[in-house]
């Protein structure tokens, strides 16, 4: 077994060396989830003030002897550190929530993207590989990666690349670094407007596109640009691509983020993109991304679960891979963001996790990573979950308080938060399943209530998407009704970056918004260019002020 930790270690580290004098914080059967981790790489130079300036010499020296050459790139390094034990770790696709027995599974090779029943397919993986390894290396093997240039493990998602693709070669593995984002104290929100001092929001639009899309479609695009080197057979009736002779083109229905996403990933491995998007019902923002980065983009008079229906139809003629999260291997991206929040803090597990659902793969990547460290023994339970969703796109909201009885798809309305403006989602069976395993609620929000949760959440420093408005005011409701406490250490999940949604803002604060109240609204004040009228109007400004 120590033969194996120290490949495995030595394979994710490149050139870093690792000793195992971290095995003390596991004497204590009481310390199993210990609060504080220490890293598993240790500093060989000493640490006392006598000789601080011998060790930074001695660091500097070894700075100096282990930096790759200048003419060597990341990806080569890594190429030349790499070990070459053969791990056996593996994963499959199954049908979705199929035993580990299941008699149909596929190779993460084949281009499948529904079971022979036409159910929803699933990332099965070697959990009996996995357990060889206790929940003790996995928390330390994961923590050594962050903040590290090492390639690929710089990633937030390939940093748990055994847990991800395991199979895949680093050198066919398309990333931008995305994950590892920010997990941040909402101290002023949560005491001003909830009475709750341990509320955080996971600021997953801090990401290479702006939005939270990037941790599935790495994952996604590497695939693909794996399967292109393979030059695997197309499925449908073509043999050539509509775009690029070589392989695969790679396409998506998208109300906005997804496109972004997909079309930068597949610009990077050059891989050509197309882009179903519904006309006029993304933000300006939204849609110059995929443009800007080289997409083929079809604006279609529909709505996303139109672009949906079409993209599917064309995937089965057309050599394009299809990219939406139909497609398994996006959530294997997206859970690695709920082990980045366990790692956050310490390997203590939140109380409540908070995520906006449109679609719905999001809220079951999150179960699914947090369940497998529960079961791979990185911590000792899983949190509750919420799925909120706007009230006018609200399918998985009234099947839920109708019990879980026939569920029902609807027609969405324009809402604010248009990417979750979905009423027939394509993960409504893996959202359910999640909801149900994890003792989860689902709450919904009107386009009112969200965007004064918006409000309220920029005026104590965010700068948050009206999806995370949604997610904000399921909270507030939640908090309202007593199900959630003031002590509960409670994650929402913010799913995009503010800035592409600016336009919703500028109408908010502008009061422009028929039948909307925006009682947080905050107008600038036309004064004229006079020193008396700027004096007055601040005075009254700050006479109304307690500071």
């Amino acid at each position: 077994m120590a033969t194996s930790y120290s490949s495995l270690f030595h394979s994710s580290l490149a050139s870093t060396s690792l000793t195992h004098k971290h095995k003390h914080l596991h004497c204590n059967p009481k310390l199993a989830f210990p609060r504080r981790r220490y890293p598993a790489v240790v500093s060989c130079s000493a640490s006392s003030d006598h000789h601080s300036s011998s060790s930074t010499a001695a660091a500097a020296a070894a700075a100096t002897k282990f930096r790759r050459p200048s003419d060597e790139n990341i990806r080569e390094e890594a190429r030349r550190h790499r070990s070459s034990a053969n791990t056996t770790f593996s994963a499959k696709y199954v049908p979705f929530n199929a035993g580990p027995d299941s008699p149909e599974w596929y190779s993460l090779d084949e281009i499948v993207y529904r079971s022979r029943s036409g159910g929803l397919l699933d990332v099965q993986h070697d959990m009996e590989a996995l357990k060889k390894f206790d929940g003790a290396y996995w928390r330390d093997l994961f923590d050594s990666r962050v903040g590290k240039t090492t390639w690929p493990y710089g990633s937030g998602v390939w940093s748990k690349k055994e847990w991800v693709l395991p199979e895949i070669d680093p050198d066919d593995i398309v990333s931008a670094f995305e994950g590892n984002s920010n997990l941040f104290w909402a101290e002023r929100f949560g005491k001003e407007f909830l009475g709750m001092s341990d509320l955080w929001v996971k600021h997953c639009g801090i990401s290479h596109t702006g939005s939270f899309k990037d941790l599935g479609m790495t994952v996604l695009v590497s695939q693909v640009n794996r399967l292109r080197k393979m030059k695997r057979p197309v499925v449908g009736v073509g043999c050539a691509s509509t775009a690029d002779s070589r392989g695969y083109s790679v396409g998506c229905a998208s109300t906005g983020d997804t496109s972004a996403a997909l079309s930068a990933y597949c610009a990077s491995a050059g891989i050509p993109s197309i882009v179903f998007l519904p006309a006029n019902k993304i933000s300006i923002a939204q849609l110059v991304q995929p443009i800007a980065n080289g997409a083929f983009v079809l604006s279609i008079d529909t709505d996303f679960d139109g672009c949906m229906k079409l993209i599917r139809e064309v995937t089965a003629e057309l050599p394009i891979y299809l990219a939406n999260s139909l497609n398994s291997l996006r959530l294997e991206g997206q859970k690695t963001a709920a082990i980045e929040i366990l790692q956050q803090f310490d390997w203590e597990v939140p109380d409540w996790v908070i995520v906006p659902g449109g679609n719905l793969g999001n809220i079951y990547a999150f179960y699914k990573g947090f369940k497998m460290c529960e079961e791979l023994g990185l911590v000792d339970r899983i949190p509750r979950l919420v799925c909120a969703q706007a009230a006018n796109a609200n399918p998985l909201y009234l099947h839920y308080k109708s019990g879980w009885k026939d569920f029902k798809p609807v027609r969405a309305n324009t809402t604010f938060a248009s990417a979750i403006q979905i009423g027939d989602p394509v993960s409504i069976d893996r959202a359910v399943y999640a909801l149900q395993n994890s003792n989860g609620i689902v709450e919904e929000a009107t386009e009112e209530e969200l965007m004064d949760a918006m409000a309220q959440a920029d005026s104590t420093g965010m700068f948050i998407c009206p999806h995370t408005g949604v997610a904000l005011t399921a909270l507030i409701k939640l908090r309202q009704s007593g199900v959630i406490g003031p002590m509960d250490r409670t994650v929402v999940v913010s799913t995009a970056h503010g800035l592409k949604f600016t336009q919703s803002k500028v109408d908010y604060h502008s009061k422009a918004i028929l039948d909307m109240a925006c009682r947080f609204a905050n107008p600038p004040v036309e004064v004229k260019a006079d020193f008396g009228a700027v004096m007055d109007t601040l005075k009254t400004y700050l006479g109304n002020k307690s500071f």
